[in-house]
């Protein structure tokens, strides 16, 4: 990858890591990224080549059959695989989110069920949060956990923008249940809800009705879940206490944040890569276009974007790491990286020309799939009122 994007510090097991995926994604993942890309086909070999390698338990202790890597470990593994197909990457993060979520949250009981069988791919895991009329705002979920006599719950309620959501078979989702406190942040829960993967009607009330056609981040399902009357013990409230759903989520997106800030620098970093070959090899006027003045100063710019992004995505990761608060930091990076990598790639693109609007040329596909990167784990605009928000505490007048 030349120069860009490296980051020092990192152990022989970290840069051994990165070296094993770097080629799996030079090897495996480009050759026929455009082909499934264009089908909208699932990349089932490379899943299975991903699982092979361990990445579904990367993150996962030891004790639970997984590696036991760091954050910033699992984020740069997840930059090198979204260079080569951003689609990829997103098979990953939900399943990461609710690894994260039984890690920090779930009962003995729940880590010694789900983390072994996590670890080897065997459960996929999605993340299960918004709804067809809940955007940011967490607060209106709708999604009802009614406790019947038994001591049980009945769920009802439409979730939206599942990814992972046919081929997962543990979803998170977040409810309303009436159980906390009187705050409506503090009555909201969190069930781990089993599923048989595949789409229809996969457990007594679950359906998932199929795939959401979307302008990119294709081959990767993103479904609807809907549940009528079902069914669920209490053994799969996560943590076993209901009303604590809500500050589960954001903390697994808080590292969902720092996931999105790593795929986005995989597509500049894949982006940036394209454009400055395109750039040696394509002449004009008897001189390659790179040793044009306004082309080597749009390189020089998309190359300092790309580093400033990767830096400011290993920084967030590594004050997690560390045990530090970063949800400023996770929001600068996720805001940062995803507004560069529209900035970058769309550089790129004007770089191609005419080329790059062919569906031939991998910069097509790259440009559909940072639009995504705009609001996946909450807009700029949201990131900014995290950010503005604690900025004002720790400035305090």
């Amino acid at each position: 990858m030349g120069r860009l994007a490296t980051t020092e510090g990192l152990t022989d097991i970290q840069s051994e890591i990165l070296k094993t995926i770097r080629e799996f994604v030079d090897e495996r993942i480009i050759p026929v990224a455009q082909e499934l890309e264009h089908a909208d086909e699932y990349p089932t070999e490379i899943i299975e080549g991903l699982k092979e390698l361990g990445v579904f338990g990367l993150t996962i202790p030891e004790e639970f059959g997984g590696l036991g890597e760091s954050l910033l470990t699992y984020a740069l593994v997840v930059e090198e695989i979204a260079r080569g197909w951003m689609s990829v990457s997103g098979v990953i993060n939900t399943h990461f989110i609710v690894a994260y979520m039984l890690m920090q949250h779930g009962t003995e009981e729940q880590k010694a069920k789900y983390l072994p069988k996590m670890a080897t791919g065997e459960v996929r895991g999605a993340f299960s949060m918004s709804e067809p009329g809940l955007g940011s705002d967490v607060s209106a979920v709708s999604t009802k956990a009614t406790k019947l006599d038994d001591g049980s719950y009945s769920i009802t309620g439409q979730k939206m923008w599942l990814t992972n959501g046919g081929t997962s078979t543990l979803v998170a989702v977040l409810c309303k249940s009436d159980e906390g406190a009187d705050s409506v942040y503090k009555n909201m829960t969190t069930f781990l809800v089993e599923k048989e993967p595949g789409f229809g009607q996969t457990a007594q009330g679950i359906t998932v009705p199929g795939k959401i056609d979307k302008m990119g981040y294709k081959g990767v399902e993103t479904t609807e879940l809907i549940l009528e009357d079902h069914k669920i013990s209490a053994d799969q409230i996560l943590g076993g206490t209901p009303g604590k759903g809500f500050f589960q989520m954001m903390d697994g997106v808080e590292v969902g944040r720092v996931n999105v800030a790593a795929r986005a620098c995989g597509l500049q970093i894949r982006a940036f890569e394209l454009a400055i070959a395109y750039a040696q090899q394509r002449k004009t006027f008897g001189k390659p276009i790179a040793e044009h003045q306004a082309i080597l100063f749009r390189l020089a710019e998309m190359g300092t974007k790309v580093e400033v992004s990767h830096n400011m995505m290993v920084r967030a990761a590594r004050l997690k790491d560390s045990g530090q608060r970063m949800d400023v930091e996770a929001g600068m990076a996720k805001m940062v990286a995803s507004e560069y990598a529209n900035e970058v790639v769309e550089a790129s693109f004007r770089i191609h020309g005419g080329y790059g609007y062919s569906k031939e040329y991998e910069i097509e596909r790259i440009y559909r799939e940072t639009a995504f990167m705009l609001i996946g784990e909450g807009t700029s605009d949201i990131q900014k009122m995290i950010i503005g928000r604690n900025l004002l505490k720790d400035y305090k007048a």
